[in-house]
């Protein structure tokens, strides 16, 4: 369904091509009709500051929030392992599921980077589509609820997921308790990012650009995946 190729769309790093598209963006949320009218009215705050603000400050915002913020970090498997050896094989796992479903992963993101995940969601059956969400619920919903804190609105595109979820599930209490970081805080930070992050690429940690190719895919004028 292309909702999951848009919304991964509107979690990448801002650049002129992801303003161009906006307009393409509104349209797939709203022919599919995924989300419903409160979702998608959530939403227009994000799409027109995407659309209109400055890109300077759209990147330094999202710099801020989802790259020097770790409580709020896309790549999902940091929020249940942190840098441990679990994640490394969790990630193997998620690699392995993207070849056997025939999506290659390209550029230099991590398999378990939000955006990544969202577009091979975007290739798959709507319900196992939903399931493969319903099992990140509990971290969605945290990264909704920290967003919402922050006055972000971001927060919108985590609620709408954990609605094409179907599932409401709160976020578990290890999650819960974890207090929001500062990104102004450069100390904290270093402390906090000093363990090697495991690594499938160069540059992990760079933002992530919106690929020319996602946005070329998001025109509304192709035909939509049936939903199984």
């Amino acid at each position: 369904m292309k909702t999951f190729k848009a919304l991964s769309a509107l979690l990448s790093y801002p650049g002129p091509d992801l303003a161009e598209a906006i307009p393409a963006i509104d349209a797939v949320l709203h022919d599919e009709g995924l989300l419903g009218p409160t979702r998608q009215k959530e939403l227009a705050p994000l799409l027109q500051s995407l659309a209109h603000d400055d890109l300077y400050d759209l990147q330094e915002r999202y710099v801020l929030l989802f790259d020097r913020s770790r409580t709020l970090s896309l790549n999902l498997f940091e929020h249940v392992h942190g840098e441990s050896r679990d994640r490394g094989g969790a990630m193997v796992d998620l690699l392995e599921t993207y070849r056997a479903g025939g999506f290659d992963l390209a550029g230099t993101e991590l398999p378990d980077h939000l955006p990544v995940l969202l577009e091979y969601l975007s290739t798959r059956p709507l319900a196992e589509a939903r399931s493969m969400l319903a099992d990140a619920g509990h971290i969605l919903t945290a990264l909704a609820e920290r967003l919402i804190r922050r006055g972000s609105p971001y927060a919108a595109v985590f609620s709408a997921l954990v609605t094409l979820a179907q599932t409401e599930i709160a976020p578990s209490a290890e999650l819960a308790a974890i207090p929001d970081d500062d990104p102004e805080d450069l100390a904290a930070l270093d402390a906090v990012w000093e363990e090697a992050q495991v690594t499938f690429g160069p540059d992990p940690n760079a933002g992530c650009p919106v690929s020319r190719d996602i946005l070329a895919r998001m025109d509304p004028r192709a035909p939509a995946q049936a939903a199984e």
